[in-house]
């Protein structure tokens, strides 16, 4: 299948990877009423990961130049993937997770904050001018979101894109952390925070849950809002939390009850994976992708508090189960194991069916893998990398030793590649992406700015508390957690 087959429908930002779960081996499972046993426990940190090693900054500094250097400086548009990239094409979430990078740069000095100041104010002001109206050509986004893929050049939808209320979330994530780091007195910095608030306020969270208990995925012009709203355990807790703290359109509170309720109907909900008892959810990203921007360490909602453990822990758990099945490895994939894992939703080699370990295996392009979830020997570097907070103690290990047995292969001008497999090694067969290696198996030659965004903000938070330390000052993310029923942790100061 050829790559501008896959690439339109590659993400609807997951709702392909991640809808229909409970039909897909992931049985679903009542809350229990007591507190879930304890996990495994970890082995010693590695002495070196706090002050960081030459791998470790290097990665570090090369992913934060994958939207340094592939935005266009004149509009602040970042691209979703490089090199293969319709170069008049952007992601919203991609700018979401480069306004994100830029206060990271300023920090470990990689850029001034001149510059930095600069890229955030181009931005912003390029969203707030972007044309918003009902009309399904021509406009940028309706009720103060933004449609999921936009032209670089007019800013306007591109082909029938949805309205997407998690692109537009990502989106407001990084232009809200930019509003609470440059908290300078300079009329530039002043502005960034302006154009952050007026884009927040701007944003109908009302009109989004039409008259509903919940939020949908999306809206079109054509044929209205999408009938199916966020439910299960996934990356739609950063809508809700920007929806409750809303200073404008906020929705009630008892959206947050009506969502939570809902995390044993696609992922299994709670229960034991690997060793591991916690809130499930196959793919990695979703343990990460809130709290890329939220400091969920000993904070807990209602839920939580029901089983005596808080998100951050729940994902630490979640890291720990994924390195178990690689190390039980029930399909027979090669090089799986202790050093070897990571499990997300990724590109791949092809969506092809082509014998590996004496039997004929379906193979997949751009999908959602995980735990009993489509794996097919992909293996995903920024599913290890974004959870060094959660277990750095088998995280570091990892990275070193892909790094060190795949080399070039997986690690560019931009950092990580997206993917690789090991098991396939056909050249016979047409790739949607990356190149095959004799012998050695399949690489992908991209990056993804949704995969390069979570390592570098995670490798802050890890290193310093850094995104987590300016987005707790934030006036409404405090109020959106605590309409949420979340308290404990930095929230009790």
């Amino acid at each position: 299948m050829p790559a501008d087959a896959v690439a339109a429908p590659r993400r609807r930002h997951l709702l392909a990877a991640t809808a229909g779960m409970a039909g897909l081996g992931l049985a679903a499972c009542a809350s229990p009423p007591v507190p879930l046993g304890p996990p495994a426990s970890p082995v010693p940190v590695p002495p070196d990961t706090k002050a960081g090693s030459t791998l470790f900054e290097d990665l570090e500094h090369r992913t934060f130049l994958y939207f340094w250097e592939t935005t266009p400086v004149a509009t602040g548009l970042t691209p979703d993937r490089w090199p293969q990239q319709a170069s008049t094409d952007i992601s919203v979430a991609a700018v979401g997770f480069a306004l994100t990078a830029y206060p990271i740069g300023v920090a470990r000095g990689w850029i001034t904050r001149e510059q930095g100041v600069e890229r955030v104010r181009t931005t912003l002001r390029r969203f707030r001018d972007a044309p918003q109206g009902p009309e399904p050509t021509g406009q940028a986004g309706y009720k103060g979101f933004f449609y999921h893929h936009l032209d670089a050049r007019t800013h306007a939808r591109v082909g029938k894109s949805e309205l997407s209320t998690i692109d537009t979330a990502i989106l407001l994530m990084g232009a809200l952390y930019c509003r609470e780091w440059f908290n300078g007195p300079s009329p530039a910095e002043g502005e960034i925070r302006r154009l952050a608030e007026e884009l927040y306020a701007r944003v109908d969270w009302e009109w989004a849950r039409h008259g509903g208990r919940g939020i949908p995925y999306q809206w079109h012009p054509e044929h209205g809002h999408d009938p199916v709203n966020w439910s299960g355990y996934d990356e739609g807790m950063i809508i809700y939390l920007l929806a409750f703290g809303s200073p404008t359109h906020p929705i009630p509170a008892s959206c947050w009850n009506e969502w939570t309720s809902t995390y044993a109907t696609k992922f299994g909900g709670w229960g034991g994976t690997y060793g591991q008892p916690h809130l499930q959810c196959p793919l990695q990203f979703i343990h990460q992708y809130t709290q890329v921007w939220v400091d969920l360490r000993g904070v807990q909602d209602d839920d939580m508090r029901r089983h005596g453990i808080d998100y951050f822990e729940n994902s630490r758990r979640a890291t720990y189960a994924q390195q178990a099945y690689a190390i039980a490895n029930p399909e027979g994939w090669k090089d799986y194991g202790e050093l070897m894992w990571g499990f997300t939703a990724s590109d791949g080699p092809a969506e092809a069916r082509r014998p590996f370990g004496g039997r004929e295996r379906q193979f997949r392009a751009y999908t959602g893998r995980g735990i009993g979830l489509r794996d097919d020997g992909t293996l995903s570097p920024a599913a290890v990398a974004a959870s060094l907070p959660f277990a750095p103690e088998i995280v570091v290990p990892t990275l070193k030793a892909m790094h060190a047995k795949y080399g070039e292969l997986i690690y560019g001008r931009y950092g990580l590649v997206d993917a690789f497999n090991p098991s396939f090694d056909h050249a016979d067969v047409p790739l949607a992406f990356g190149k095959h290696v004799p012998g050695k198996g399949w690489f992908d030659t991209d990056h993804l700015a949704i995969a390069q965004g979570p390592i570098l903000a995670m490798f802050a938070n890890y290193r310093g508390d850094g995104v987590w330390a300016a987005m707790r000052q934030a006036d409404w993310l405090r109020r959106g957690m605590t309409r949420a029923g979340f308290r404990g942790g930095w929230l009790e100061y």
